[in-house]
């Protein structure tokens, strides 16, 4: 007999919701090993006390295999140097006016700065995540830098901007499975020393090296529009139209907007947007499928595209559970690959979250050219994005390209959600004999039809 004790309610949906969350995770793990991404961050993440959790979460990504560049910035640091020598900070169009005096602060505040974060990479304390990890730094000369002269009549001295990034040589350090620390301060090809941006740094760096993200860690959790409501998603387009709407932002994101546009038109492939000061942020944007901050991309997150022989497993999986709760008819795996051609898929960040089906239906004489739309289902996380609407807009969008006239719907439990997008119940008479012959009788299906202008 057994004298273990079975786990508390709270402690099994703990347990269920840990293995659900490892389970979605899963095939971003896959998807992210040996890509490269780059974080980049200000001196902001040093005196609010959420460096620790950061670094715990960056040798959580480094071990899952993700090549790292992190950028880092020292604004704070930098302004408390000069405090302490009396000097006063100036700043024009953003950008830190750079004197000799300004620049020896600059020096000693970057330098300080980089080596407390390579000590905080150096951990291996037991019971954190970090014990038994070595995070192998590297850094150097990767990037050159040029002046940035006299703008509006304000000579900047020695702040400057990226002249360009060795991008050759980080590729091979992170091929090497080091994590790249990138400081930015950068000499001219003649010797000069310069105070760079730190955003522009990032955005240069990730452009050079084709990342595939570059994450931006700031003090909020992203866009907002001009509601003031958070934005999960959105493309380069709708950013532009924000800025020219001057739709306010946080600081911290309207200094970095520019700059993340540049890089995600550039090549880079997502840029996101996280509150620094949210624990694990960047695990919950990373590896879950809506996300906690915003992700900018060139085109659309959302995409359709038609089913392929290489899709029927997935179509599989969609249908399933509809099909397991008699929404859906049943289909075999022979049926559906005979049929994989029907079906049209949408994505959303890469990952197939909806399918819908089209069957041109045979006429006989007298009746109109008509199909069938079918196995429309939808992933449950999905069904609010309005996902269900795109898919029946393209099947009927493809319908019409086939200059069919009507469009058939045969649903058990979903006649509302149809009625609402045009639809009108009809009798099992009005479908065309091809399809009467076909009907189920014990599922009793409701028939419905849409006429197609």
């Amino acid at each position: 007999m057994s004298t273990e004790k079975a786990p508390s309610p709270s402690q099994a949906e703990a347990d269920a919701r840990l293995v659900a969350w490892v389970r979605q995770a899963a095939p971003y793990i896959h998807a992210f090993r040996g890509r490269a991404f780059v974080i980049a961050f200000g001196g902001e993440v040093l005196v609010t006390g959420v460096a620790q959790a950061l670094i715990h979460d960056i040798a959580l990504l480094d071990s899952m295999g993700i090549q790292l560049v992190l950028v880092h910035g020292a604004r704070p640091q930098i302004d408390a140097e000069m405090k302490g020598r009396g000097l006063e900070p100036r700043f024009h169009v953003g950008l830190r006016v750079t004197d000799a005096a300004t620049l020896e602060c600059v020096k000693r505040a970057m330098g300080v700065t980089r080596i407390e974060i390579e000590a905080l990479l150096s951990q291996g304390l037991p019971n954190t995540p970090l014990a038994g990890a070595f995070l192998r730094v590297t850094g150097g000369n990767f990037v050159s830098a040029k002046p940035v002269g006299v703008v509006d009549g304000v000579d900047f001295q020695f702040t400057g901007a990226v002249r360009k990034v060795e991008a050759a040589e980080i590729r091979a350090d992170l091929a090497q499975e080091n994590v790249v620390l990138i400081t930015p301060i950068a000499a001219s090809p003649s010797g000069e020393i310069f105070n760079l941006a730190w955003e522009e740094v990032a955005e240069a760096v990730a452009v050079a090296i084709k990342a595939d993200k570059l994450i931006f860690l700031g003090d909020s959790p992203g866009l907002v529009d001009k509601k003031g409501q958070h934005i999960d998603a959105l493309t380069v387009e709708e950013a532009e139209q924000l800025i020219a709407k001057k739709v306010k932002q946080s600081p911290e994101v309207a200094r970095v907007l520019e700059e993340a546009l540049r890089a995600c038109s550039n090549g880079v492939a997502r840029v996101h947007f996280l509150d620094r000061a949210q624990d694990g942020a960047m695990l919950m944007e990373l590896f879950t499928r809506d996300g906690v901050g915003t992700v900018m991309t060139r085109a659309p997150l959302a995409r359709l595209r038609e089913a392929t022989a290489e899709d029927v497993a997935t179509v599989l999986a969609l249908i399933a559970p509809l099909e397991a709760d008699g929404t859906l008819v049943k289909r075999g795996r022979e049926r559906i690959e005979l049929e994989i051609a029907r079906f049209s898929l949408l994505e959303h960040d890469g990952v197939v979250v909806g399918c819908a089906a089209l069957y041109p239906l045979s006429k006989a004489r007298g009746e109109p050219a008509a199909a069938e739309l079918s196995c429309l289902a939808v992933m449950p996380d999905f069904r609010r994005a309005g996902y269900g609407d795109q898919l029946r807009r393209h099947i009927e969008g493809r319908a019409k390209a086939l200059k069919l006239k009507r469009l058939y719907v045969l649903t058990t439990r979903t006649a509302h959600w149809f009625t609402e997008r045009g639809f009108v119940e009809t009798g099992l008479d009005d479908l065309p004999k091809s399809r009467r012959k076909l009907y189920n009788f014990q599922r009793k299906s409701k028939v419905f039809v849409k006429a197609l202008s």
